[in-house]
């Protein structure tokens, strides 16, 4: 089948494109999806730079976000049929311990993420237990579909299940034109709360706007803490920041006291230096998000159904071609996601 190989850990030139990489092969409750599009995500980069704690064996195959045809089932699959078009869910848990069947089984033992522990969409093919997948929305088109699941199941939790979103708060998310920023501004925007976000270029600043974004600051050219506090003197409820080590020390002084803090990534950094005495003085509640629940994902998807959510899709790249669009996510050149699709 077609793929691209991460064949060692670096730069973009690590990629290797192969139309004859072995087809994977399904277990009885498995389902083998015809992949169609699928999205990145800078924990792609973080995998191929080789700077997270767990590194993947070689070669490797990234991909978190597909969306898809049903290829073929296993014989105790139940809930799809082959010709079926699917939306992926990239958490993989145990299903069987306290916190799966709990509803959290993100704080699984042996959760998993595809693309990440697992080989992903960058393929022709890919194989997921049968609890994986989702019927695709009828609205939208592959890439637009594989716009949306580990970005928005990230959000929701950073949100709603950690940050208890609610109508009339208010929140600050760094990086707004990101995928999970562009998926956390809808959100606020559906549970009725009002947003601030960040940007490093004038011309995203509309786009945030035309998204849902009451206030839109570039950390460029302004002070963070100065103008968000003319604009809220007593800060915000909720912060969502993606960003780390950079971020984190301004993060908790946006904060009003009794406020939240969800912190989901490490783009800059994973070592956080901040005084201590703020947080407990503030009540200042801090979570961190890993991922969330599959269930969200279902109900996500029905958001996107009924157009209450709308995909954000920047650019879409081939396949082959998955060395340009790492470097195209790595410049910051993009609004929303970024796609590959992969050629019949």
């Amino acid at each position: 089948m077609k793929a691209v190989l991460l064949t060692s850990f670096g730069d973009r030139n690590v990629f290797q494109y192969t139309e004859s990489f072995p087809k994977p092969e399904i277990n009885p409750n498995e389902v083998l999806v015809r992949v169609k599009a699928c999205a990145l995500n800078h924990l792609d980069i973080w995998i191929r730079k080789g700077v997270l704690a767990f590194k993947p064996n070689l070669p490797h195959i990234l991909g978190s976000d597909i969306a898809g045809v049903v290829e073929e089932v296993g014989e105790l699959v139940k809930n799809v049929k082959p010709g079926d078009e699917v939306v992926v869910n990239p958490n993989f848990s145990c299903n069987i311990c306290e916190a799966c069947l709990s509803g959290w089984d993100n704080h699984c033992k042996e959760f998993k993420i595809l693309g990440f522990q697992i080989k992903g969409g960058y393929a022709e093919f890919v194989k997921v237990p049968q609890e994986n997948v989702i019927p695709k929305p009828k609205n939208l088109s592959f890439e637009e579909a594989a716009s949306f699941p580990l970005t928005y199941i990230t959000a929701w939790n950073a949100l709603i299940d950690k940050g208890k979103v609610s109508p009339g708060k208010t929140v600050f998310v760094w990086g707004g034109a990101s995928g999970v920023g562009v998926a956390t501004i809808q959100l606020v925007k559906l549970f009725g709360a009002t947003v601030v976000t960040t940007t490093s270029s004038d011309w995203k600043v509309q786009k945030l706007k035309e998204l849902g974004a009451e206030y839109v600051i570039n950390h460029q050219t302004e002070d963070i803490e100065k103008r968000v506090r003319e604009i809220f003197p007593e800060g915000v409820d909720l912060v969502i920041d993606h960003v780390g080590e950079k971020t984190l020390p301004i993060s908790l002084k946006l904060l009003k006291k009794g406020g939240r803090l969800s912190f989901l990534g490490t783009t800059t950094g994973s070592k956080g230096n901040f005084d201590i005495r703020y947080c407990f003085v503030n009540e200042i509640t801090m979570n961190g998000i890993y991922m969330g629940r599959k269930s969200t994902l279902f109900e996500i998807a029905k958001l996107f159904e009924k157009r209450l959510l709308k995909p954000v899709v920047d650019k879409i790249f081939p396949l082959r071609e998955a060395e340009k669009a790492h470097r195209y996510l790595e410049e910051g050149k993009h609004f929303g996601k970024v796609i590959l699709t992969v050629e019949d």
